[in-house]
C-alpha cells in the first residue's frame, strides 16, 4: 500500500480509501465487518462514511468494525460528515455519530456537500464554520474538512477561509476538465485531497469498452481508472465504495501491481478523457425529490448518459427509460424551468436543456 501525507496534518493515509456507502447487505453486520477487516489488513487505513449512508447504518457498521480493528491492532482513521449547519444541529448529530462510530473523536470531519456558493454562504451564516472550530478546540474532531462539488475555480472562495485542512471532491477519468481548476486550487493550498467517485459512480466499470483508452498492458478498466488518479502525486487518497470482497481485492491487486505513468502519458490520457466524457451525470442523487413537478430527475439524467455513452444506439434515452426505469420520456414535459434541480446538481449539468431534449426526441 502507498501512503501519502494528508495535507499539512502530519498524518499519512492510504492511497486507497474505503467508502462506506455501497455495502451489498448493510444489515449483515458480520459480512460488512469482515469486508472492512480485510481492507484494513490489506493496508487501507482511511475509512469514510456519513450519517446519510443507509440511514446511519453505515456508521453503525463502522463503529463495530473499529472495535475489531482495535482488538487486532489495525490502524485506522475515521472520516465522516454532516449536513447540519447550526450549532445545535451539529452538536446533536456529532453526539450520535460518536456513539455509533464507537470513538471519542472524529479524525476528519466534513462540512458535507457544498454545491454552490450561495449554499455555502447560507450555511456559514447559520454558524457551521464557528461550530466546527469549537469542536476542534474541544477535541471532538481533529481536522476540519469540507466536501465540495463546486466547479471551476469557485472553490477558492471556500479555501480563503483558511481553516480547512482537507477537501473531498469528485475527480475521475470522465470529468478531468470540469474539475481541474478546483483540483488546482486545492493543491495550491497544500490541503489533503481525497477523491470521491474515482470510478464515476460505477459508470467507468459498467462501460469498459468505451473507457478502453485509459487501459495499459491488459489492465482492467477499474485498475486503469484508479491508477490514472494515483499518477497525480497531489491526490492523497481515492475513495472507493466497496460492496464485496471481490471488488476490494481487485483494487488491492491494482495497487500491488501499480506502475506510474510518465507526465506525458498522463496528460495525453487526460486530453482523451476531456474530449470523450465531459458532462456525464454521476447519479449522486442530490437532485432527487427537489423538483416541484415531481419529475424523477436522476432517472432522466442517468438515461441521458446513455445518449453520451452509446452514440450508435437508435434511441438510447428511450430504451433506458423504458427498460431500466420503467418510465417514458413524457414526464420531462412537466418541467417548468424553475431551476431548483440545477441548484442541487453537484455536476452543474444543464438539466433544463437536457429535459427539453428528452421530451422533444
Amino acid at each position: 500500500m502507498i501512503y501519502r501525507e494528508y495535507g499539512q496534518t502530519g498524518k499519512k493515509i492510504s492511497l486507497l480509501g474505503f467508502g462506506g456507502m455501497r455495502f451489498k447487505n448493510i444489515d449483515d453486520h458480520d459480512e460488512c465487518i469482515r469486508l472492512m477487516i480485510t481492507a484494513a489488513k490489506g493496508g487501507i487505513n482511511y475509512f469514510d462514511t456519513a450519517p446519510g449512508y443507509s440511514e446511519t447504518k453505515s456508521e453503525t457498521v463502522f463503529g463495530k468494525s473499529f472495535a475489531e480493528f482495535r482488538k487486532l491492532g489495525l490502524p485506522y482513521y475515521c472520516a465522516t460528515k454532516t449536513f447540519e449547519s447550526t450549532e445545535t444541529g451539529i452538536r446533536r448529530e456529532i453526539e450520535a455519530q460518536l456513539k455509533r462510530l464507537n470513538i471519542d473523536s472524529i479524525d476528519f470531519y466534513h462540512i458535507w456537500c457544498i454545491s454552490s456558493l450561495s449554499n455555502w454562504e447560507n450555511r456559514k451564516k447559520e454558524g457551521v464554520l464557528k461550530t466546527f472550530i469549537k469542536l476542534k478546540e474541544e477535541g471532538l474532531i481533529k481536522h476540519i474538512c469540507i466536501s465540495s462539488h463546486l466547479m471551476k475555480n469557485q472553490i477558492k472562495e471556500l479555501l480563503m477561509e483558511g481553516v480547512f485542512e482537507g477537501v473531498l471532491f469528485g475527480y475521475s477519468a470522465y470529468n478531468f476538465k470540469t474539475r481541474q481548476e478546483a483540483f488546482d486550487a486545492i493543491t495550491e493550498k497544500k490541503l489533503g485531497a481525497v477523491v470521491m467517485n474515482p470510478l464515476g459512480g460505477g459508470l467507468i466499470p459498467e462501460h469498459p469498452d468505451l473507457f478502453n483508452f485509459i487501459r495499459r498492458d491488459g489492465e482492467s478498466v477499474t485498475a486503469a481508472a484508479l491508477r490514472i488518479l494515483w499518477d497525480h502525486p497531489e491526490i492523497t487518497s481515492t475513495l472507493v465504495g466497496y460492496d464485496t470482497i471481490e471488488h476490494l481485492n481487485e483494487t488491492l491487486i491494482a495497487m500491488k501491481d501499480y506502475k506510474p505513468r510518465t507526465l506525458t502519458e498522463l496528460e495525453e490520457t487526460k486530453m482523451k478523457a476531456d474530449i470523450s466524457f465531459e458532462g456525464l451525470c454521476t447519479g449522486c442523487g442530490y437532485c432527487d425529490g427537489s423538483c416541484p413537478a415531481a419529475i424523477p430527475i436522476p432517472y432522466y439524467m442517468e438515461s441521458y448518459n446513455h445518449k453520451i455513452l452509446n452514440k450508435n444506439s437508435k434511441d438510447p434515452i428511450g430504451d433506458r427509460l423504458k427498460w431500466h426505469w420503467n418510465i417514458d420520456r413524457s414526464g420531462a414535459a412537466k418541467c417548468t424551468e424553475c431551476g431548483v434541480c440545477e441548484e442541487k446538481c453537484t455536476q452543474h449539468i444543464d438539466i433544463i436543456k437536457r429535459l427539453k431534449e428528452i421530451k422533444s426526441t
